[in-house]
């Protein structure tokens, strides 16, 4: 089965904890701090991998987590790294943040890395938060929270030339004949159900051709099994438009060249931006040569290089073959193909919100102080410790926490809530 489209969930691991522990020396405040710091969390990494052709896999199980970072411990040991979890997927693929809409990357070629949610880092041991003042640190740093992420993996066939137009008007034929491709080739509508793949070898030279299921009018919202599949040629750098010009059907190739060139318009302009090449197919069973000669005329008053070929008993094929290979040598890539808005990993990493603070009344009346810095601090805090829960009050004002809660009305024996706890608030 060929899946080109799936939604997975992504976390990174957790970090290890720093270690909260103390030598055993005479004569050493608790015999001194030596805790070591937690390890990082795994990361998620996806890797490109040309063996793999579909997104099969990730239909079955749509949950990936790496590994936690080990907690540090004493002796000032480091606890382990998280192991890193790879997912591979078909070279091709593209991965898009789910939240933003934005491409991670597009995986366009065998070995390509991305490391999509980074693990969070170590904790630092007590060791780190020793002073002059504070001799013996009874608290040590929580390690960094994982990421977790919902993402899109699309995956869109790596092709230089695409084959677009009707059912049954010979396009997988077409591949058979100018590639080692084995396509379904029968005399009835949607032969094609999966796009088709086949490389040709054209005298030093080789390109990769695609053949997709047939359009039919409707297709850019969803009509027949075209549009499952017009995205595969969206890559392809040359399309080759196949026009049944026999009659056979009791149809009009200039119709149904209007039809197509009207339904790529409608799924995305960007299509009709591409080299194009008429194949005026059928030709060894075309009854009305007037009718061919008028279809020749139109398309070349479009502007569009048009062959008259049999791809059934391969009548200028040849010729087909070899005014394509041109115009891939000629490609030159637009700024469509550039002007892509990739995810940020940079900003992400930053997190500007990191060090905020927040402060509101809850509904219940208590006063509600939220941070991401904070709630990493809060969870390093050991309640028990009075130089632990010092060094948390001390950020809390340092970063203007106290005087957020009082401008919207903090009075004294008033509940503060950080996280799942409650405080009652006295002043200093």
């Amino acid at each position: 089965m060929f899946v080109d489209r799936a939604e997975i969930i992504i976390k990174s691991g957790k970090g290890g904890d720093g270690a909260v522990t103390f030598r055993r020396e005479p004569y050493v405040p608790e015999g001194g701090p030596d805790g070591g710091d937690g390890g990082d969390g795994g990361s998620i990494v996806f890797i490109a991998d040309n063996n793999l052709r579909t997104l099969m896999d990730f239909k079955y199980k749509r949950k990936y987590e790496a590994e936690n970072g080990q907690n540090g411990m004493r002796r000032k040991k480091y606890g382990k790294r998280g192991e890193d979890l790879e997912i591979r997927v078909p070279v091709g693929t593209m991965i898009i943040d789910k939240e933003s809409g934005l491409l991670m990357k597009d995986m366009a070629h065998s070995g390509d890395k991305l490391v999509a949610a980074k693990g969070g880092k170590g904790g630092k041991g007590n060791v780190h938060f020793k002073n002059s003042i504070r001799q013996a640190p009874n608290f040590a740093e929580a390690g960094g929270l994982p990421k977790v992420r919902t993402v899109i993996l699309e995956l869109k066939l790596i092709a230089d030339v695409g084959l677009v137009g009707f059912p049954n008007v010979g396009k997988s034929t077409l591949l058979s004949v100018s590639t080692c491709a084995k396509p379904k080739v029968a005399n009835y509508h949607f032969t094609t159900i999966d796009p088709n793949l086949g490389v040709v070898d054209l005298y030093d030279k080789s390109f990769v051709m695609a053949d997709i299921a047939g359009i039919i009018e409707g297709a850019h919202e969803g009509m027949g099994l075209g549009i499952k599949f017009l995205k595969h040629i969206e890559r392809t750098k040359v399309l080759i438009h196949v026009v049944d010009v026999s009659g056979s059907e009791g149809r009009d190739p200039i119709d149904d060249y209007n039809k197509i060139i009207d339904e790529l318009r409608k799924y995305d302009e960007k299509l009709l931006k591409k080299p194009m090449i008429v194949a005026a197919n059928k030709i060894d069973a075309a009854c009305d040569e007037e009718k061919l000669t008028e279809f020749i005329k139109f398309i070349e008053s479009e502007g569009k290089k048009v062959f008259k070929i049999s791809a059934a008993t391969k009548q200028g094929v040849q010729e087909l073959l070899n005014v394509t290979i041109n115009e891939l040598d000629n490609y030159v890539e637009t700024e469509d193909d550039k002007n892509i808005e990739y995810f940020d990993f940079e900003k992400d990493e930053l997190d500007e919100d990191f060090k905020k603070l927040k402060a509101y009344r809850a509904f219940d009346g208590a006063f509600v102080l939220e941070g991401k810095q904070l709630s990493k601090i809060f969870r390093s805090t050991n309640f028990t410790d009075t130089g632990s829960m010092r060094y948390l009050y001390k950020f809390i004002v340092d970063r203007g926490g106290i005087k957020m809660l009082k401008k919207i009305g903090l009075k004294e024996g008033d509940t503060v809530r950080i996280e799942d706890y409650e405080f009652e608030y006295y002043d200093d």
